[in-house]
């Protein structure tokens, strides 16, 4: 068999069932299950990529996320992640302006520019300046409310476990993403430098801005300085300015993804934790390192 369909339902739930997956497999004329955590995760070997809407109706509506790649380097060597509503589960941007009575108003411009329908630099410079005067407290503050996603751990420790680079790259700002970095465990972070006088936010950001393209930029850059060609990684995000580095990186995850994302994706999660890009690749459950 040339491909594979994983099926991942969120940790703990009972929809990945017994009957759940034979339906899948003989909507997909699949070959013999490999369980890759019992009731979590499940391979489906398969003679080709299968058809979407047929797995789509043998589901019928079940909360699990089904994955079709091929069999062959399914282990990949670099992970790129995004890091606000990826790594992390907020948007820190949006935090941040809850300590200037903004966060309603920033929030949703962010939601516009994460879907693709503002320009992204734009959009940040706009919402940077509405934060001028923020003493830059705020930071830590903001900091202290920050939860990461279940299972970004778990990805990092197994991937760099097995040899692979780890790099956290954000549209956001380098006082979260080093944080976020040391946390998870992340190899490399980048991000944009948000600006300060000493005692308050100076409402702007330095230039070059961080955005699509640079995100893209680092996925061939961190490839060519590993010797490994694009097949060899794996990106995932969830908005608009992920896009390019999710086209061209070996697999790429939209995980809970705005909407003009998960249209163009050819992966998604949208029900299960960051453990899933582990099956993904076909980790066992037993192989998992860094429990969250």
């Amino acid at each position: 068999m040339s491909h594979v369909l994983t099926l991942v339902a969120a940790r703990g739930a009972t929809t990945l069932s017994p009957a759940i997956v034979a339906r899948v497999r003989e909507a997909v004329c699949g070959g013999v299950p490999d369980i890759l955590s019992p009731g979590e995760a499940v391979d489906i070997p398969v003679a080709a990529l299968p058809d979407r809407n047929a797995v789509r109706a043998a589901l019928a509506g079940t909360p699990i996320d089904a994955v079709a790649i091929p069999a062959a380097g399914r282990r990949k060597a670099l992970l790129l992640a995004d890091m606000d509503s990826t790594i992390v589960t907020s948007e820190t941007l949006d935090e941040l302006a809850d300590f200037a009575g903004l966060k309603a108003t920033i929030a949703a411009i962010t939601a516009r520019a994460m879907n693709g329908e503002l320009d992204f630099q734009e959009a940040l410079r706009e919402r940077v300046a509405m934060l001028r005067g923020l003493p830059i407290e705020a930071l830590v503050q903001t900091w202290e409310r920050v939860r990461l996603t279940p299972g970004a751990r778990e990805l990092v420790a197994t991937m760099r476990a097995h040899g692979a680079t780890t790099a956290l790259v954000s549209g956001g700002f380098t006082f979260f993403s080093g944080r976020v970095a040391a946390a998870v465990g992340f190899d490399v972070h980048r991000a944009n430098v948000l600006l300060d006088n000493g005692t308050a936010l100076t409402g702007a950001v330095a230039e070059p801005i961080l955005d699509r393209t640079t995100k893209l930029d680092l996925l061939h850059e961190l490839s060519a300085a590993k010797g490994l060609p694009l097949s060899a990684t794996l990106a995932v995000g969830d908005g608009a300015n992920d896009l390019p580095m999710l086209r061209e990186a070996g697999i790429g995850v939209a995980f809970r993804a705005k909407p003009v994302v998960a249209a163009e994706a050819r992966a998604h999660v949208d029900h299960a934790d960051l453990r899933a890009l582990l099956f993904v690749q076909g980790y066992h459950a037993a192989e998992i390192e860094g429990a969250d």
